[in-house]
């Protein structure tokens, strides 16, 4: 055997056991990490988790004792101490027995599912497929009943104008009827005759 055969035999024992022994020293020499530190979590984000629970994305659906169905969907809801469970990005769809549909959103609000009840905050809008489209900061809603009232002020767009209140509130009187808006407390109506179609 010449010189040059032997040379790669022995490289092919000797680079094997050179990259064994580099593998061996890495995990030898390297550091023990912590897997709970690595998590990426500020402590806030943590301590807010552990106390309340949390659901991404929640959803329920359901029909009333007249036959409205109701569905409701948030971004997050977390359950407190209470009945009720605070709710972001919310938003819930009636579709009534009569035809008329109405939509809900809000940032914000407290969800009592319990109970069929809602309390909206912050940047609310009320849109019926009747024309109006209705923006408030605050809105209660009672699902059973098929009654949503806001208590603050409320500016809404109509098939006939502009409408301005103090307060305002939609109500069911008949379980085959439609919903009666009913605006109250300084009641302010710029009439556009353009918007009624024909």
């Amino acid at each position: 055997m010449d010189r040059y055969s032997r040379f790669v035999a022995w490289l092919k024992v000797l680079l094997p056991l050179a990259a064994l022994a580099l593998l061996s020293t890495l995990f030898l020499l390297s550091r023990n990490t912590d897997p709970v530190a690595a998590i990426p979590f500020a402590d806030d984000d943590l301590l807010d988790r552990v106390r309340d629970e949390q659901i991404t994305g929640p959803f329920f659906s359901g029909t009333t004792t007249d036959g409205d169905r109701v569905s409701v969907a948030a971004g997050t809801m977390r359950t407190g101490l209470g009945a009720a469970s605070t709710v972001e990005d919310l938003s819930a769809q009636i579709d009534m027995l009569s035809g008329t549909r109405i939509i809900l959103f809000s940032d914000a609000g407290q969800f009592d599912m319990a109970n069929a009840r809602s309390n909206l905050t912050g940047n609310v809008v009320v849109t019926t497929s009747t024309g109006f489209k209705m923006t408030t900061d605050t809105l209660t809603a009672d699902f059973d009943a098929m009654r949503v009232e806001a208590p603050q002020s409320v500016t809404a767009l109509s098939p006939f104008g502009t409408l301005n209140a103090g307060q305002m509130r939609m109500e069911k009187r008949g379980a085959d009827e439609n919903s009666h808006l009913i605006f109250t407390e300084g009641v302010k109506l710029v009439y556009d005759p353009s918007n009624r179609e024909e």
